[in-house]
């Protein structure tokens, strides 16, 4: 069979993929601290058809190997950390971070490590306590769980994540503080639907999360912003441009095969 048939067959597996890259990119446009996925191609290992061959002194020259490409496969599904715009909405519990960091939540206080997010659509409960939409706790600098006391009417949050309470009483006193985590390699975080990331043996050396502040300089944490949320980093332009140029990749990997079916019809017909 000729070889440019697996190889049209192989571009077509890779846009396709990319095409649901692109898809789920769209879907999410809108979704609070969602990061955008990227798709990168490599070549898949050549054919050598004749070898190398090393110049020698005052005779022949040297002759460059003869080599044939077999194809693409997918290099990397990269997601782009990068930050998103910020949307105010003036309501108190809504954070987002500034620079870079995750909030920190689990799902309940005996979780050893916390799950990530860059989505702060957080609420109390009835029973005070801090949570996710999803109902996650919300955990402080220490990695346990944010409970207010009966007694705190009101609260604010200031930009290291400090919470300020307000009691019955009409007194005000700090209390604790928003934990917010730090990243080697945010790439190498897992996804896990939700809005939240599993920590890894690749985004932090033996996967190891240290809960700490935000604005902090010596962690290299953004400050917290409340009354507003991140929004999705989903550049629309740019995901569309990247649809045209997909479709357009699989339509061309699909004329390969159309074009190598011809050829093997002729060479079918050649004994009538």
């Amino acid at each position: 069979m000729l070889r440019s048939m697996y190889s049209g067959v192989s571009g077509m597996r890779g846009f396709q993929t990319k095409l649901d890259v692109i898809g789920n990119n769209i879907a999410n446009v809108n979704t609070v601290g969602f990061k955008s996925g990227r798709v990168m191609f490599k070549d898949i290992m050549s054919q050598t058809v004749s070898g190398v061959t090393a110049p020698t002194d005052g005779g022949q020259g040297g002759v460059n190997a003869k080599q044939v490409g077999l194809g693409v496969s997918i290099g990397s599904i990269d997601t782009m950390h990068l930050q998103g715009s910020a949307m105010t909405t003036n309501n108190p519990t809504d954070l987002r971070i500034d620079g870079d960091g995750f909030f920190l939540v689990k799902l309940n206080g005996d979780q050893e490590t916390p799950f990530l997010t860059r989505a702060g659509d957080f609420k109390p409960d009835s029973a005070g306590n801090l949570l996710t939409s999803d109902g996650l706790h919300v955990v402080d600098s220490n990695g346990d769980p944010i409970v207010f006391d009966e007694d705190v009417t009101a609260f604010s949050i200031s930009s290291d994540g400090t919470i300020i309470l307000s009691r019955a009483d009409g007194t005000t006193e700090p209390g604790p503080q928003i934990g917010v985590g730090k990243v080697a390699n945010p790439q190498g975080l897992e996804k896990i639907g939700g809005n939240l990331y599993r920590m890894t043996l690749n985004a932090n050396p033996d996967g190891v999360l240290e809960p700490t502040t935000a604005n902090n300089a010596e962690a290299g944490t953004g400050s917290i912003v409340a009354g507003q949320l991140e929004m999705s980093n989903v550049d629309l332009t740019g995901e569309f441009t990247e649809m045209i140029v997909t479709q357009r990749g699989f339509q061309a990997n699909s004329r390969i095969i159309t074009t190598s079916d011809e050829i093997l019809q002729e060479v079918v017909n050649l004994k009538r």
